[in-house]
């Protein structure tokens, strides 16, 4: 935005009515029985929208993405209060009942993630060294820290690997259209390969026994577990979410400034920034609480009310993105396909040597790669009661998301430099 010019939009206030009516609009034509938003969401990724309309105001001057105190609130208040419900239904116990090769699949996606960030980092700087000259290298390392936070866990650990490495805003648009492409593109394949699971796995000689046990457990925990939601549900839900951020808040601020005087190696690992310690005090709550009773306000929309946070998150990211500068490096999207293809190569490869069934791989990439939103269409694709299970995973994708990324990032750091 030139700037002589004087934004359309000042007021916040004003600009959050707009995001909510794009996010309102976005998920009201999601959910229309017409023919052509079917088709056109079977394309277009409903949370590429919201990324990408709310970005068109920032494009066309229309507001003041920097003055805008919108995003700072979402990612200091809604963020951690979205960490905490979101981690909050993760069953630990189930997932471990889901069988070991369930697990080692879905963490084997997750070691796919985070080795292949750095392997895709030197392969690209070795192929087009020239991108990666100077204070570009070090755009690019940070900038794949965000992609590495929506790989594992989802959105959320994304906006925090966004503040925790001070990615800049567009380093971040060129890696969220990175993570949108390639994200689908490996999702495609997956359900590609459901429709022909049977073939497959007679192939690899799979025990597909598990996933018929799975299927009965599914459909009982889903009618013990339903109810409608009402008032009380709702403010527990808020009561305990914000309770955690303010303790998440007061911890951070305490913790923060002793390793930043005290420990200057930890703080050059960004563990000195207050906010590394407000997410991953969240998240540990929600862990945490995950063994309580709270875990029942789950049957009550906690995960939905995280999710709509989330959604408002996403909306002030876009505010701040110029789609202009997204394509300006495409060898920034060579480092995306190289980085999904050493993912998919060893899941491919480890599935091979257990006999995994093709849905402990198709689910436990996409409980890493697509998180809670696609995770459950994958599992979805296999049958329909089987949907939980993406959702199990990936909520305990959102709970290690933050550490899994942070680590990656740091791997980056030391192969940058």
């Amino acid at each position: 935005m030139n700037e002589h010019n004087i934004p359309l939009i000042q007021s916040d206030a004003v600009l959050f009515g707009i995001i909510a009516a794009i996010l309102g609009l976005v998920f009201y034509t999601q959910q229309h029985k017409a023919l052509f938003w079917r088709k056109f969401y079977g394309v277009v990724p409903a949370l590429l929208l919201c990324y990408f309309l709310p970005s068109l105001l920032n494009t066309f001057g229309l507001v003041d993405a920097e003055g805008s105190k919108l995003y700072y609130v979402a990612s200091r208040y809604l963020l951690p209060a979205a960490l905490v419900l979101l981690t909050l239904s993760v069953d630990l116990k189930g997932i471990i009942r889901l069988g070991p090769k369930a697990g080692i699949m879905f963490l084997t996606g997750t070691v796919g993630i985070m080795l292949g960030g750095p392997i895709a980092f030197m392969v690209v700087r070795a192929i087009s060294p020239e991108t990666f000259a100077g204070s570009q290298a070090e755009e690019i390392w940070k900038g794949m820290t965000t992609l590495a936070g929506s790989w594992i866990g989802g959105g959320a650990n994304q906006a925090a690997m966004k503040e925790i490495y001070d990615v800049s805003d567009a380093a971040f648009a060129k890696m969220i259209a990175v993570d949108v492409i390639w994200a689908n593109i490996w999702m495609g394949a997956l359900l590609f390969m459901a429709q022909r699971s049977e073939k497959i796995d007679a192939k690899t000689g799979a025990d597909v026994s598990a996933i018929e046990r799975i299927k009965l457990k599914m459909e009982t925990f889903q009618t013990q577990n339903a109810r409608s939601v009402n008032l009380n549900d709702l403010m527990f839900i808020l009561a305990l979410a914000f309770l955690a951020t303010g303790i998440g808040h007061a911890f951070a601020n305490w913790i923060s400034p002793i390793i930043t005087n005290n420990y200057p190696a930890l703080a050059n690992l960004s563990l000195g920034k207050s906010f590394f310690w407000l997410v991953v005090i969240a998240t540990t709550i929600g862990v945490i609480l995950s063994f309580s009773k709270a875990r029942g306000l789950e049957g009550g929309g906690a995960s939905s009310v995280g999710s709509v946070f989330i959604y408002i998150l996403v909306a002030t990211i876009g505010l701040k993105m110029d789609v202009t500068k997204i394509f300006e490096d495409p060898i920034i999207f060579l480092i995306g396909g190289v980085w999904i293809s050493i993912h998919a190569i060893l899941l491919i490869v480890v599935g091979k040597i257990i006999k995994a069934p093709l849905f402990f791989l198709a689910v436990g990439s996409q409980a890493n790669v697509g998180g809670a939103a696609s995770a459950p269409v994958v599992a979805s694709a296999f049958h329909p009661s089987l949907a939980p299970v993406g959702v199990l995973l990936a909520v305990f994708g959102y709970a290690i998301g933050t550490y899994g990324a942070w680590f990656t990032g740091v791997l980056l750091q030391m192969i940058a430099h």
